[in-house]
């Protein structure tokens, strides 16, 4: 049978076995680590002024008319956390691109002077362009991507969607920047403990959790 047609049997098949190989390949690098080497999540996510809504009241049996606008002011959060410490590093920009990464990539550098840094990441075009590389190279920063479509394997995500639900869904703030601001300081006023509890790192079934000897 030529392998030139696949069908969609056989192409999840072998995205589920692309998806295992490049987890195993991530957690044999990550146990041959140098000493002091420090492990980030890195992940963005989208602010709007205009919340996503998930309940409100309306007289049952009526619908409940939403009112759009065609402008909703926009910030993009980009964060990461330390795997072993719940250490977490955030800055706000106007966009996500290559450029926005680089900025946050030096960013993470000035915060982790003098240690080996591995990102943990997902493969955004904003991250696996030639700019974001090169300065990853420039500034010794190891960059590990996920397999695709796997947000589940990326604690920075899940901190980040549980950040979703306390500060934005359902709430409407004065403007853009006072949300972002609310939703910095939810992400670093938890204590290590509650972020890496949130991230998912220290469920008994975290994905790293052998490699990195986390207990």
């Amino acid at each position: 049978m030529p392998w030139t047609r696949l069908g969609s049997v056989r192409v999840t098949y072998w995205s589920r076995i692309r998806r295992k190989r490049k987890k195993r390949l991530i957690q044999a690098r990550l146990m041959h680590l140098p000493p002091r080497a420090i492990v980030l999540f890195e992940d963005e996510t989208d602010l709007l002024l205009f919340p996503p809504l998930e309940a409100t009241w309306g007289k049952r049996g009526q619908p409940i008319p939403v009112e759009l606008s065609g402008f909703n002011a926009r910030r993009v959060l980009f964060g990461a956390i330390a795997i072993a410490s719940g250490h977490r590093v955030v800055q706000v920009q106007d966009r996500q691109r290559a450029e926005n990464f680089c900025e946050f990539l030096e960013f993470l550098r000035w915060c982790y002077r003098g240690v080996y840094l591995v990102v943990v990441l997902d493969e955004d075009p904003s991250h696996t362009a030639f700019e974001a590389l090169q300065v990853a190279d420039e500034l010794e920063i190891e960059l590990d991507f996920l397999p695709k479509r796997a947000p589940e394997l990326n604690g920075m995500d899940q901190l980040f969607r549980r950040g979703k639900q306390a500060v934005s869904v359902n709430r409407q703030y004065p403007d853009i920047d006072e949300h972002a601001r609310r939703f910095t300081e939810w992400v670093l006023g938890l204590s290590s403990h509650q972020a890496r509890t949130k991230a998912g790192i220290l469920s008994e079934h975290f994905w790293l959790r052998d490699c990195l000897h986390l207990r």
